[in-house]
Protein backbone atom coordinates (compact mmCIF):
# COMPACT_ATOMS: atom_id res chain seq x y z
CA UNK A 1 0.00 0.00 0.00
CA UNK A 2 3.05 2.43 0.97
CA UNK A 3 4.40 1.70 -2.94
CA UNK A 4 0.96 2.79 -4.22
CA UNK A 5 0.47 5.85 -2.00
CA UNK A 6 3.68 7.40 -2.99
CA UNK A 7 2.93 7.56 -6.75
CA UNK A 8 -0.47 8.59 -6.50
CA UNK A 9 0.94 11.59 -3.99
CA UNK A 10 3.39 12.80 -6.42
CA UNK A 11 0.47 12.46 -9.53
CA UNK A 12 -1.94 15.23 -7.55
CA UNK A 13 1.57 17.05 -6.80
CA UNK A 14 1.49 17.15 -10.41
CA UNK A 15 -1.79 17.41 -11.29
CA UNK A 16 -2.35 20.67 -8.84
CA UNK A 17 0.70 22.54 -10.17
CA UNK A 18 -1.01 21.73 -14.03
CA UNK A 19 -4.18 23.77 -12.83
CA UNK A 20 -2.20 26.41 -11.07
CA UNK A 21 -0.30 26.70 -13.95
CA UNK A 22 -3.48 26.97 -16.63
CA UNK A 23 -5.31 29.07 -14.01
CA UNK A 24 -2.27 31.58 -13.86
CA UNK A 25 -2.17 31.64 -17.91
CA UNK A 26 -5.67 32.36 -18.19
CA UNK A 27 -6.36 35.06 -15.32
CA UNK A 28 -4.52 38.10 -16.81
CA UNK A 29 -7.09 38.11 -19.64
CA UNK A 30 -9.72 37.95 -17.44
CA UNK A 31 -8.83 40.44 -14.59
CA UNK A 32 -8.77 43.63 -16.91
CA UNK A 33 -12.60 42.52 -17.99
CA UNK A 34 -13.65 42.30 -14.42
CA UNK A 35 -12.04 45.54 -13.14
CA UNK A 36 -13.91 47.36 -16.28
CA UNK A 37 -17.19 45.75 -15.58
CA UNK A 38 -16.48 47.06 -11.91
CA UNK A 39 -15.61 50.47 -12.99
CA UNK A 40 -18.45 50.92 -15.58
CA UNK A 41 -21.41 52.63 -15.14
CA UNK A 42 -24.05 54.94 -17.13
CA UNK A 43 -24.74 58.24 -16.07
CA UNK A 44 -27.92 60.67 -16.34
CA UNK A 45 -26.78 64.31 -16.95
CA UNK A 46 -29.67 66.69 -17.13
CA UNK A 47 -28.79 69.98 -18.46
CA UNK A 48 -30.32 73.15 -19.81
CA UNK A 49 -31.06 72.64 -23.63
CA UNK A 50 -28.43 75.61 -24.65
CA UNK A 51 -26.02 73.89 -23.30
CA UNK A 52 -26.35 71.06 -25.82
CA UNK A 53 -23.98 71.85 -28.46
CA UNK A 54 -21.14 72.68 -26.43
CA UNK A 55 -21.90 69.45 -23.25
CA UNK A 56 -21.91 67.47 -26.89
CA UNK A 57 -18.44 68.10 -27.49
CA UNK A 58 -17.41 67.82 -23.64
CA UNK A 59 -19.24 64.10 -24.04
CA UNK A 60 -16.96 63.30 -27.12
CA UNK A 61 -13.71 64.22 -25.18
CA UNK A 62 -14.60 62.12 -21.74
CA UNK A 63 -15.37 59.85 -23.31
CA UNK A 64 -11.30 59.28 -24.55
CA UNK A 65 -10.62 58.95 -21.31
CA UNK A 66 -13.08 57.08 -19.44
CA UNK A 67 -14.34 54.86 -22.00
CA UNK A 68 -16.12 52.74 -19.07
CA UNK A 69 -18.66 55.17 -18.37
CA UNK A 70 -21.34 56.49 -20.62
CA UNK A 71 -23.06 59.32 -20.99
CA UNK A 72 -26.95 60.09 -21.59
CA UNK A 73 -27.75 63.98 -21.88
CA UNK A 74 -31.47 65.06 -20.72
CA UNK A 75 -31.81 68.98 -22.70
CA UNK A 76 -34.48 70.77 -21.28
CA UNK A 77 -35.50 74.22 -19.89
CA UNK A 78 -34.17 74.26 -16.46
CA UNK A 79 -37.46 74.38 -14.63
CA UNK A 80 -38.93 71.42 -16.53
CA UNK A 81 -35.69 69.39 -15.08
CA UNK A 82 -35.73 70.72 -11.59
CA UNK A 83 -39.74 69.28 -11.51
CA UNK A 84 -38.43 65.87 -13.03
CA UNK A 85 -36.14 66.10 -10.19
CA UNK A 86 -38.34 66.70 -7.63
CA UNK A 87 -40.42 64.34 -8.51
CA UNK A 88 -37.65 61.57 -8.21
CA UNK A 89 -36.60 61.19 -11.37
CA UNK A 90 -33.04 59.30 -11.71
CA UNK A 91 -30.54 61.67 -12.66
CA UNK A 92 -27.17 61.75 -11.59
CA UNK A 93 -25.94 65.10 -12.08
CA UNK A 94 -27.83 68.31 -13.06
CA UNK A 95 -26.45 71.73 -14.98
CA UNK A 96 -29.00 74.00 -14.79
CA UNK A 97 -29.15 77.80 -16.64
CA UNK A 98 -29.63 79.87 -13.43
CA UNK A 99 -28.53 79.31 -9.83
CA UNK A 100 -32.33 79.80 -9.10
CA UNK A 101 -33.23 76.30 -9.99
CA UNK A 102 -30.40 74.75 -8.22
CA UNK A 103 -30.99 77.17 -5.29
CA UNK A 104 -34.38 75.24 -4.77
CA UNK A 105 -33.10 71.86 -5.33
CA UNK A 106 -30.44 72.34 -2.23
CA UNK A 107 -32.89 73.81 0.03
CA UNK A 108 -34.53 70.70 -0.34
CA UNK A 109 -32.10 68.25 0.44
CA UNK A 110 -31.84 67.22 -2.99
CA UNK A 111 -28.02 67.88 -3.95
CA UNK A 112 -24.78 66.82 -2.59
CA UNK A 113 -24.25 70.15 -1.27
CA UNK A 114 -19.93 69.62 -1.36
CA UNK A 115 -20.17 68.89 -5.07
CA UNK A 116 -22.36 71.86 -6.29
CA UNK A 117 -20.25 74.78 -8.10
CA UNK A 118 -20.15 77.65 -10.49
CA UNK A 119 -19.17 75.74 -13.91
CA UNK A 120 -19.78 78.93 -16.73
CA UNK A 121 -20.81 82.27 -17.67
CA UNK A 122 -22.23 83.98 -20.31
CA UNK A 123 -24.06 86.81 -21.51
CA UNK A 124 -27.33 87.99 -22.45
CA UNK A 125 -27.91 89.22 -25.90
CA UNK A 126 -30.69 90.46 -28.68
CA UNK A 127 -30.55 88.76 -31.58
CA UNK A 128 -32.14 88.97 -34.95
CA UNK A 129 -31.55 87.52 -38.55
CA UNK A 130 -28.60 88.84 -40.22
CA UNK A 131 -30.38 91.17 -42.54
CA UNK A 132 -32.13 93.21 -40.04
CA UNK A 133 -32.00 96.86 -39.64
CA UNK A 134 -33.29 100.01 -38.32
CA UNK A 135 -32.72 97.97 -34.52
CA UNK A 136 -29.40 98.30 -32.51
CA UNK A 137 -30.17 98.01 -28.71
CA UNK A 138 -33.07 96.76 -26.40
CA UNK A 139 -34.43 100.30 -25.92
CA UNK A 140 -35.30 99.89 -29.50
CA UNK A 141 -37.97 97.14 -28.91
CA UNK A 142 -40.04 99.70 -27.71
CA UNK A 143 -40.63 101.04 -31.34
CA UNK A 144 -42.98 100.61 -33.73
CA UNK A 145 -40.59 98.43 -36.15
CA UNK A 146 -40.53 95.60 -33.68
CA UNK A 147 -43.68 93.62 -33.68
CA UNK A 148 -42.68 90.31 -32.02
CA UNK A 149 -40.10 90.10 -29.77
CA UNK A 150 -39.26 86.09 -28.24
CA UNK A 151 -37.88 85.30 -25.14
CA UNK A 152 -38.78 82.11 -22.80
CA UNK A 153 -41.08 80.91 -20.52
CA UNK A 154 -40.26 82.95 -17.28
CA UNK A 155 -41.63 80.04 -14.82
CA UNK A 156 -39.29 77.09 -16.62
CA UNK A 157 -36.96 79.23 -18.98
CA UNK A 158 -34.03 81.06 -17.00
CA UNK A 159 -33.50 83.01 -20.27
CA UNK A 160 -37.19 84.59 -19.54
CA UNK A 161 -36.56 85.80 -16.16
CA UNK A 162 -33.41 87.46 -17.43
CA UNK A 163 -35.47 89.03 -20.17
CA UNK A 164 -38.14 90.70 -17.69
CA UNK A 165 -35.62 91.52 -15.13
CA UNK A 166 -34.09 93.60 -18.22
CA UNK A 167 -37.30 95.24 -19.14
CA UNK A 168 -38.14 96.01 -15.84
CA UNK A 169 -34.03 97.81 -15.20
CA UNK A 170 -35.12 99.44 -19.08
CA UNK A 171 -38.67 100.49 -18.32
CA UNK A 172 -39.94 99.25 -20.64
CA UNK A 173 -42.07 96.29 -19.21
CA UNK A 174 -45.41 97.42 -20.04
CA UNK A 175 -44.65 99.06 -23.86
CA UNK A 176 -43.03 95.15 -24.49
CA UNK A 177 -45.60 93.08 -23.20
CA UNK A 178 -48.07 93.07 -25.89
CA UNK A 179 -44.98 91.35 -28.21
CA UNK A 180 -44.21 88.72 -26.43
CA UNK A 181 -43.88 85.38 -28.14
CA UNK A 182 -42.93 82.90 -25.13
CA UNK A 183 -39.99 79.55 -26.23
CA UNK A 184 -39.34 76.54 -24.85
CA UNK A 185 -35.86 76.64 -25.09
CA UNK A 186 -33.22 79.07 -26.09
CA UNK A 187 -32.81 76.94 -28.94
CA UNK A 188 -36.48 77.47 -29.88
CA UNK A 189 -36.23 81.11 -29.72
CA UNK A 190 -33.47 81.37 -32.15
CA UNK A 191 -35.34 79.19 -34.44
CA UNK A 192 -38.63 81.79 -33.73
CA UNK A 193 -35.93 84.15 -35.44
CA UNK A 194 -34.54 82.22 -38.00
CA UNK A 195 -38.35 81.12 -39.73
CA UNK A 196 -38.67 85.24 -39.35
CA UNK A 197 -41.75 83.89 -36.72
CA UNK A 198 -40.68 87.00 -34.42
CA UNK A 199 -38.26 89.85 -35.28
CA UNK A 200 -35.69 89.63 -32.37
CA UNK A 201 -35.58 87.46 -29.51
CA UNK A 202 -33.25 87.23 -26.21
CA UNK A 203 -31.00 84.49 -25.61
CA UNK A 204 -27.60 83.73 -24.29
CA UNK A 205 -24.79 84.84 -26.12
CA UNK A 206 -23.45 81.91 -26.73
CA UNK A 207 -26.54 80.45 -28.33
CA UNK A 208 -25.48 82.67 -31.58
CA UNK A 209 -23.00 80.29 -32.28
CA UNK A 210 -25.48 77.44 -33.80
CA UNK A 211 -26.75 79.31 -35.96
CA UNK A 212 -25.40 81.31 -39.07
CA UNK A 213 -28.37 82.59 -39.75
CA UNK A 214 -28.81 85.14 -36.89
CA UNK A 215 -26.63 87.72 -35.36
CA UNK A 216 -25.88 89.69 -32.23
CA UNK A 217 -27.79 93.26 -32.13
CA UNK A 218 -27.04 94.09 -28.49
CA UNK A 219 -25.84 92.83 -25.44
CA UNK A 220 -27.48 93.41 -21.59
CA UNK A 221 -25.47 95.77 -18.94
CA UNK A 222 -24.88 93.39 -16.77
CA UNK A 223 -26.44 95.29 -14.11
CA UNK A 224 -30.00 94.70 -15.82
CA UNK A 225 -30.30 91.30 -14.16
CA UNK A 226 -29.41 88.48 -12.36
CA UNK A 227 -25.78 86.96 -12.82
CA UNK A 228 -26.23 84.70 -15.41
CA UNK A 229 -24.40 81.32 -14.12
CA UNK A 230 -24.16 77.73 -14.80
CA UNK A 231 -24.15 75.67 -11.88
CA UNK A 232 -23.52 71.88 -11.65
CA UNK A 233 -23.82 69.56 -8.73
CA UNK A 234 -24.53 65.59 -7.76
CA UNK A 235 -27.97 64.98 -6.63
CA UNK A 236 -28.18 63.11 -3.76
CA UNK A 237 -30.15 59.86 -5.17
CA UNK A 238 -28.06 59.45 -7.39
CA UNK A 239 -26.71 55.55 -7.65
CA UNK A 240 -23.46 56.44 -9.28
CA UNK A 241 -22.02 58.99 -7.41
CA UNK A 242 -17.96 57.73 -7.60
CA UNK A 243 -19.00 58.30 -11.27
CA UNK A 244 -20.79 61.12 -11.22
CA UNK A 245 -18.24 63.12 -8.99
CA UNK A 246 -15.42 62.10 -11.64
CA UNK A 247 -17.46 63.37 -14.50
CA UNK A 248 -18.41 66.65 -12.84
CA UNK A 249 -14.07 66.93 -11.64
CA UNK A 250 -14.13 66.55 -15.62
CA UNK A 251 -16.01 69.72 -16.16
CA UNK A 252 -13.77 71.71 -14.30
CA UNK A 253 -10.23 70.16 -16.65
CA UNK A 254 -8.43 72.55 -18.86
CA UNK A 255 -9.69 69.83 -21.80
CA UNK A 256 -13.76 71.29 -20.87
CA UNK A 257 -12.61 74.62 -20.52
CA UNK A 258 -11.10 74.95 -23.95
CA UNK A 259 -14.07 73.89 -25.46
CA UNK A 260 -16.25 75.93 -23.21
CA UNK A 261 -14.59 79.19 -24.87
CA UNK A 262 -14.91 77.66 -28.30
CA UNK A 263 -18.66 78.29 -27.59
CA UNK A 264 -18.06 81.58 -25.91
CA UNK A 265 -18.89 80.92 -22.39
CA UNK A 266 -16.35 82.65 -19.81
CA UNK A 267 -15.59 81.08 -16.31
CA UNK A 268 -16.96 82.53 -13.41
Amino acid sequence: MKLIARPLRRYFFYLSLLVVTLALTFIPGILPTIAQQANAATLTVSAGAGLKPVLEDVQKVYKQQQPNINITYNFAASGVLQRQIEQGANIDVFIAASTKNMNELQQQGLLLSETRKNLIKSRIALIASKNTTGISSFQDLNKQIVKKIAIGEPRSVPLGMYAEEVFKYLGITEQVKPKLVYARSALEIVTFVESGNVDVGIVHDTTVKTSDKVKILALAPEAAHSPVVYPVAVLKNSKNQVAAKSFVQFLFSKKAKSLYKNYGYTLP
